[in-house]
């Protein structure tokens, strides 16, 4: 599929990319991007929840009172879990949450995600941007220009660059990625994928050589 490349005030430059269909125009598999959704917020949970047991809690092992002959109920020691201040019964251990997907299963949900991106026409490319210094001003006008300035927006660039990767991380409407790390959350979440000429052409030339 052909791309317009728009330069940072927004205009057409003359220039196109071809994004491969076999990325940008395949049928989207709402499974595979369920499971990697999943995973990836999975993975941002700490699984450090903890609390103590019986065995674990303050107190005297000492048997409250006689088995029998009260008239009341069997009661062990004070660390009972009815008791409060006692242990808990059943809580949470310490424990990940990682679930494991196959790279081909990952690599499939990145490829719905950005064929749905690219049937909303919510895929804009625009011209390499180049800052001598860090503005954030000046990358909130580029994005007005392109009409992003209101939605969230994922930048995708194919290497790092300090400036501009200084001039939009204040923005909390602006996700900066770079190509290698692009995740399906990322895509999904977004309302606008914005893609440098750059970037844009490595989808190709990946396509060629594969």
């Amino acid at each position: 599929m052909q791309i317009e490349v728009l330069n940072s005030k927004g205009k057409k430059t003359g220039r196109t990319v071809e994004l491969p269909e076999e990325i940008f125009g395949a049928e989207p598999n709402n499974h595979v991007m369920y499971l990697a959704v999943k995973q990836y917020l999975a993975a941002q949970r700490q699984g450090t929840h903890k609390v103590k047991t019986r065995a674990e809690v303050q107190g005297a092992s000492r048997k409250l009172h006689r088995q029998k002959g009260t008239g009341g109920s069997r009661k062990g020691n004070i660390r009972n879990p009815l008791y409060k201040g006692g242990g808990v019964i059943f809580g949470p251990k310490p424990h990940l949450y990682d679930i494991k997907l196959n790279r081909k299963v990952k690599d499939l949900a990145k490829i719905s995600a950005l064929s749905y991106k690219a049937k909303d026409n919510a895929i804009v490319v625009v011209e390499d941007i180049t800052m001598d210094t860090p503005k954030t001003k000046t990358f909130v006008d580029i994005l007005g220009s392109l009409k992003c300035a209101d939605k969230k927006v994922m930048f995708v660039q194919p290497e790092y660059n300090e400036n501009l990767e200084r001039s939009m991380r204040n923005i909390p409407t602006v996700l900066g990625m770079l190509l290698s790390d692009i995740n399906t959350y990322d895509i999904v979440n977004s309302d606008v994928v914005v893609l440098t000429e750059s970037a844009a052409k490595i989808f190709s030339e990946e396509e060629t050589e594969a």
